[in-house]
């Protein structure tokens, strides 16, 4: 059963599993084997542990003495190459060794050769150790017990967090209150806050990037401790949702984007920013097509002629500042065109575009059928891929453009010069050849037009 606080006096933090901090604190130490006497042509970032072209046996019997001993020497097979020799086992084993401005053997960097030693140990320990531990970790997730929720409302976190944050089978920091919290937060998120009856229930994937944790962390999936010196897993760069790189890939793809992290309005996902603010579209669609309906309509070549771009980027600094609050009324900008320049310019700066990468191909395949009930009926379809905030932004700035057109008098824009000026900004085409991306634009332009005139039966 899924714990709300809300039916509690007090909450408390899930248990905390200690076995891999324990296991963690057990792994052998590093100890570096300095060579006593001079080596010719030791590289520059190499220390005294560079013994020079030694072979494997020579290494091994050197290393025989203690556990977690190493020493660095060259190839002989390959001069010019360089192998980290490390006693772990009770046998020596052997890493090729890089150096680009930080040493690695694999897809960890370190700032030095002590470091990467030190990284290495824990992780052969602790998967030496605990493999079939480490292998079943996912099984049986608190996360499912308790997830998280983007947290807006800071004094609600503060009056349900515990004083005194403890971790009852497994050893927090002992006097860091910011880490405590800062583990405990997203999780705190969904116990403390009721969804919302208005917020849109847009799925989103987290967007996850390896991150190197101060002090212990634990995985907010499965509780189990997040081991290694750096890059011991993952954090979500848009919710702050810590993880295990292998818990990374099942969480629940219901990542609740945070103000905190989400940083900017222009060139943000479009999904990240509507559930990050917690509205149907993103604010700026809904703000630029409100004022351009409300002053905009009979404007000659809407769409069509660009405003001032220094202008147009001044409204997207505004957005990117102030959010919702940016002042966009004629009193700060008398031009409509900047309105509209700055509402294409958003679409253009989408990471993925409003009809994504993904769907494009069944767009485009709509597009090329000849008979017109079959295309709405691929259309529709195809409109099936979008992404749930992707399909809603996209039929709201359809139906805008429609009501455009019906100003055509007025405003000389058909829904085919919206379809011309719309096509190649709503639907970029995924890295294809100068001649495909050619041909594509006539059919890029055909179904913004499609949209636009069928717009009431496509959505």
């Amino acid at each position: 059963m899924a714990l709300n606080v809300f039916d509690h006096d007090e909450y408390r933090p899930p248990v905390w599993k200690s076995y891999l901090y324990q296991l963690q604190q057990e792994a052998p130490h590093p100890r570096r084997l300095t060579c006593t006497c001079e080596v010719d042509n030791r590289p520059k970032y190499y220390g005294r542990e560079y013994h020079g072209m030694i072979s494997r046996e020579e290494a091994d019997q050197l290393l025989s003495q203690a556990e977690g001993s190493y020493l660095i020497r060259e190839s002989q097979r390959q001069p010019g190459t360089y192998t980290l020799a490390l006693r772990f086992g009770n046998q020596t084993r052997n890493f090729r060794l890089y150096h680009d401005g930080k040493h690695f053997v694999g897809e960890k960097r370190f700032e030095s050769i002590h470091d990467l030693v030190t990284d290495g140990l824990i992780t052969l320990y602790i998967e030496t150790k605990a493999a079939e531990y480490i292998a079943k970790m996912t099984i049986n997730p608190i996360y499912e017990h308790v997830g998280y929720t983007t947290l807006n409302q800071e004094p609600t976190l503060k009056k349900l967090l515990p004083l005194s944050p403890e971790a009852p089978d497994g050893p927090a920091p002992a006097k860091d209150d910011n880490n405590a919290e800062e583990r405990l937060t997203s999780l705190v998120r969904r116990a403390t806050l009721r969804e919302s009856d208005l917020a849109p229930k847009y799925e989103k994937v987290h967007n996850f990037k390896v991150h190197t944790f101060r002090g212990p962390h634990w995985c907010e999936y499965c509780a189990n401790f997040m081991w290694g010196l750096i890059a011991q897993g993952v954090k979500c760069a848009d919710c702050g949702l810590n993880v295990h790189k292998q818990c990374s890939k099942v969480v629940p793809n219901d990542c609740q984007p945070d103000l905190r992290h989400v940083k900017k309005v222009y060139s943000c996902d479009l999904t990240t920013l509507v559930k990050a603010h917690n509205t149907k579209r993103p604010m700026v669609v809904d703000m630029c097509i409100q004022e351009l309906e409300a002053r905009g309509l009979q404007s000659e070549g809407l769409y069509r002629i660009s405003g001032f771009s220094e202008l147009i980027e001044d409204v997207k600094l505004a957005f990117d500042r102030d959010g919702e609050k940016a002042d966009i009324s004629s009193n700060a900008y008398e031009d409509i065109n900047i309105i509209s320049g700055a509402l294409k310019l958003y679409f253009r700066e989408l990471p993925i575009p409003l009809i994504t990468y993904d769907a494009h191909p069944r767009f485009i395949e709509a597009a090329k059928i000849t008979d017109a009930e079959k295309r709405l009926e691929s259309l529709h379809e195809a409109l099936k891929l979008l992404p749930p905030a992707h399909c809603e932004t996209l039929r709201y700035l359809m139906a805008h453009l429609k009501r455009v057109t019906q100003y055509e008098k007025e405003n000389l824009m058909s829904s085919e010069n919206l379809g011309i000026v719309f096509g190649p900004t709503l639907m970029r085409a995924p890295e294809l050849d100068a001649m495909t991306a050619l041909n594509d634009i006539r059919y890029q332009r055909l179904v913004v037009e499609t949209l636009i005139t069928h717009e009431d039966v496509l959505f």
